[in-house]
């Protein structure tokens, strides 16, 4: 088994999908009005519209309802990531901040009230972790 996507789907999928653009530096391909993805090295963003739920089913998700799930990108420097995104944020959950497992990071949310971590691996032991798996992207904006 390969974990290859997580979806988020969202009642104003045009704003959140502008918002994973800005601070991932990616640009999103849409394949539907209803439907976009932003793919990096490791996992891909997939973004719908309420609108797709009825592939699925009735209430089979509610959009902006998550309070669980934390969003993750593995940035090359945490500390410029909250320097470029500042002015376009406007609040942060969490400005940067070493957490005992050996990554700084950054906590925001997005449009939908998603938590996003941005993180950086700075102990050696997360370094090491981390070595073994492909730079994104997005890990080499600065």
């Amino acid at each position: 088994m390969d974990f290859v996507s997580i979806r988020i789907i969202t009642d104003q999928i045009k704003p959140l999908v502008a918002f994973y653009e800005a601070i991932t530096g990616l640009t999103a391909t849409w394949f539907t009005p209803d439907f976009a993805e932003l793919a990096t090295a490791s996992c891909t963003l997939a973004i719908g519209s309420t609108r797709t739920l009825a592939l699925f089913g009735a209430d089979v998700a509610e959009p902006a309802a998550n309070r669980s799930a934390i969003i993750e990108f593995r940035v090359a420097d945490v500390d410029a990531q909250y320097r470029r995104l500042a002015e376009t944020i406007g609040a942060f959950v969490q400005t940067p901040t070493t957490m005992p497992w050996g990554n700084r990071s950054l906590l925001l949310r997005d449009p939908d009230g998603n938590l996003v971590n941005l993180f950086t691996p700075v102990s050696a032991e997360a370094i090491r972790k981390f070595d073994r798996k492909a730079v994104a992207p997005a890990d080499a904006i600065a």
